[in-house]
This record gives C-alpha cells, structure tokens and sequence, in this order.
C-alpha cells in the first residue's frame, strides 16, 4: 500500500490529478478540496488510499492525512463506498463534516448529491465516536498551524530527538509565535532543543 505519492504536477481537473514520479504518471481520484490545495502549484504531494478489485487498482489521494482519514471514516459505513466518500468530501470540507456529525446534522450531509436520509443518519450514528476522537489531542490537523506542528514534531522525530523534547520545543515556539510556517518552526525548535 502507497503512504503518499510526490512529484511534478502532470495534469489536474476537479476530479483528479496526474503526478509524474520519475516517469511514471500515477492518475489519482481527488476531492474538490484537494483540488484547491493543489490548484496553481507545480509539484504536489498528495496522501494515498489505494483501492483494489477485480477489474480495477484505483487510486485516491488527499492533500492531507486529515482528509484521508475522513474518507476512511466514511468507508467504514455501510452504503458509501470511495466514489460516494469523494462527492461528500468534495461538498463539504473535512472540518465541515465532522462538525456536522458531531452536532447530529443529518440534514446538512443529506444535502450533499446522491445521499438519502437514510444514509446521512447512518453516517451520523455510524462515525459520531469515530469523529470525537478524531476532534481530540491525537489527530489535531484541522488548522494550518496545528498542520505545521505536526510537520515540526515529526520532522523533529526524523532528526533523532525524542518526541516529548520534540513537542515540549514545538509548543514552546508556537506559544510566542503561533503564526510561524512548518519550516521556520523547525528551525527556531532545533535552537532550544
């Protein structure tokens, strides 16, 4: 199974993306909010769920590894499969549905194209817990600043330091300046650790 696929942006369209990896041009299903992380960019590193059946080796990819958890989730229920998962990732945000979720509004997600009621409701009742422990401490990619002390602190694990001294330096950093990009926070927490 593919973690993440990186290289020049070959082609892309709201519904999926080429990425020319030494050669090899990987064609990958992609949301609309892919779509606009992606948009105007040469190069794209896009996270990977690979579907295999019979007839087919599908590819999904997601700008981020919140979106692709999301579109796990999503799997899990009974009814949506990977093409239902995109058309609801692509009409609403990740943060968007999991709000809605949580607040129990079947409603709004039985607004998006192709969901009944009926399927809403399970989405709901199926990934409510699923959702709330996403929303916690352990998954906190939401905004672009905890995205960037996520990429810190691993990037900080990658260099050797050992992941408490990793977040105890990030949080430090963000503190007295929580607007700092991934790059810069890196480099201001290498000095105090």
């Amino acid at each position: 199974m593919y973690e993440y696929i990186t290289g020049k942006l070959a082609e892309l369209t709201p519904s999926f993306a080429v990425i020319d990896n030494n050669g090899v041009g990987f064609l990958i299903n992609i949301s609309l909010n892919t779509f606009s992380a992606l948009e105007g960019k040469p190069d794209a590193k896009l996270f990977i769920h690979q579907v295999i059946r019979e007839d087919a080796n599908i590819l999904f990819g997601f700008a981020d590894k919140y979106e692709r958890e999301i579109f796990r989730f999503l799997l899990d229920v009974s009814g949506v499969g990977p093409n239902t998962a995109r058309v609801i990732l692509s009409s609403m945000s990740p943060a968007e549905l999991q709000s809605a979720v949580l607040s129990e509004d079947a409603k709004l997600i039985g607004r998006v194209k192709g969901i009944g009621p009926k399927t809403a409701q399970r989405i709901v009742i199926d990934l409510k817990d699923k959702m709330k422990k996403t929303s916690g401490a352990e998954v906190s990619i939401i905004t672009p600043q905890n995205a960037n002390r996520e990429e810190a602190i691993a990037a900080l694990v990658m260099l050797g330091y050992p992941k408490a001294a990793a977040e105890k330096a990030v949080g430090a950093v963000l503190k007295s300046n929580p607007s700092l990009s991934a790059e810069d926070l890196i480099k201001q927490a290498l000095r105090s650790v």
